[in-house]
């Protein structure tokens, strides 16, 4: 687990730069912002396919809010900031606020023979790998052509709906994770929400 040491929005904003992402990668006008296992070699930029996707493609990334590892931190916080500078609209996943978003990532990466670490990048359902591989794609120029076809965003755009963090609470529930079953005359578990009592945003989210 990362660490329980919470982490809001703003945070990023306040965190150093890492040294392992290009600076050009940067987007300096972002209002906000595991150890990982061993990962075997990643692939060079050029054993991706780089055929444009389509509109209808999307772009996720898996990432956490949790800082207790600094640099898996800095790490998710300059991989957003990266897209967010190529204007492109993401569809991103905080494992620290949502338990099945973790198991989701971690069975997707073990499906491929990879440890578990963050942040990760989809694109159009294929894997590109973390904050490493993206660096390198940037560095041999392609980073940009492997999110052709994206859907786009403007960078300013912050979700009236969630402010940005990507889930609300259960309107089923309010957020209590307990609905009282009329029926039986007692509370019950909330399928709706996770263990938080939180559902992912309908504004913003896929």
């Amino acid at each position: 687990m990362d660490d329980v040491s919470g982490g809001t929005p703003e945070a990023c904003s306040k965190t150093k730069k890492p040294r392992h992402l290009a600076r050009s990668l940067m987007y300096h006008h972002h209002p906000y912002q595991g150890q990982g296992r061993y990962l075997p070699p990643s692939p060079s930029p050029s054993s991706f396919n780089l055929q444009a996707s389509t509109p209808t493609q999307s772009v996720v990334l898996y990432t956490t809010s949790l800082r207790g590892v600094r640099r898996t931190f800095a790490d998710c916080c300059a991989v957003r900031a990266a897209l967010r500078g190529l204007r492109v609209a993401v569809d991103e996943r905080d494992v620290s606020m949502d338990a099945s978003l973790r198991r989701e990532i971690q069975a997707l990466l073990a499906a491929r023979g990879r440890g578990f670490s963050l942040p990760q990048l989809l694109v159009g359902g294929r894997l590109v790998g973390g904050a490493d591989e993206m660096r390198r794609l940037h560095e041999a120029g392609e980073l940009r052509r492997v999110l052709e076809g994206a859907a786009g965003q403007d960078p300013a755009f912050v979700c009236g709906a969630c402010g940005g963090f990507r889930f609300v609470p259960c309107p089923a529930c309010d957020g209590s994770r307990k609905v009282f079953v009329e029926a039986e005359e007692r509370a019950r578990r909330c399928v709706e929400c996770n263990e938080n009592g939180l559902v992912r945003c309908p504004g913003c989210s896929s």
